[in-house]
């Protein structure tokens, strides 16, 4: 049986126990008295039908209404579970990163001193570099300064080597002896053959 047919069902029940109580009511006091249970009795049936007609009106319309408003809170909950999940989630997700954060900083740390390390060599290296570059460059220089100071000071000799022979010559050479060098000199020319 339905719902809507217990109803009618008891609503027909109580309208029938009442007017049987009236009567056997009315029956038992008769005269004026009957009139007054009368009329009491059409109060109570009166109380009955409005009761029922409420108890109708209520039963019909409120369960659509309640119906609705079950939805409406029945989805308001699934939403509010699923933005939960997701806040879980992300709560989960920000305390994996979190817990992932110390790893990932001396991860970080290690790869900056390795590069560190690294560019500390490779400035040693090009120092060194630029070093032996100079030191040779310098030694270069040292040899081709003193390749010049001994080409000069070979000059130089030389120069004083001439002066001092020239100014030799000049004492030793008088003029008699050039007489003597030049008359020999041409005596070994006239015994040459042309």
């Amino acid at each position: 049986m339905t719902r809507r047919r217990v109803w009618k069902l008891f609503a027909g029940a109580l309208v029938i126990l009442l007017f049987a109580a009236v009567s056997a009511h009315a029956a038992e006091e008769g005269g004026s008295a009957t009139t007054e249970h009368a009329q009491e009795i059409f109060k109570w049936i009166n109380f009955a039908i409005v009761a029922g007609l409420l108890a109708w009106v209520f039963l019909r319309l409120t369960p659509p209404f309640f119906r609705k408003n079950a939805e409406t809170i029945s989805s308001a909950i699934s939403k509010a579970t699923a933005a939960k999940a997701e806040a879980d989630r992300r709560l989960r997700e920000a305390e994996q990163k979190l817990a992932r954060l110390d790893q990932e900083l001396a991860q970080l740390r290690a790869t900056a001193q390795g590069e560190m390390a690294a560019e500390a060599e490779r400035l040693r290296a090009a120092t060194e570099s630029d070093i032996q570059r100079a030191g040779l460059a310098a030694k270069a220089e040292i040899e081709a300064a003193e390749r010049a100071a001994r080409l000069e000071l070979k000059v130089t000799a030389a120069n004083l080597a001439v002066d001092e022979a020239e100014t030799l010559l000049t004492k030793e050479l008088t003029p008699k002896v050039q007489e003597s060098l030049v008359a020999a000199f041409v005596n070994s020319l006239e015994g040459r053959p042309n």
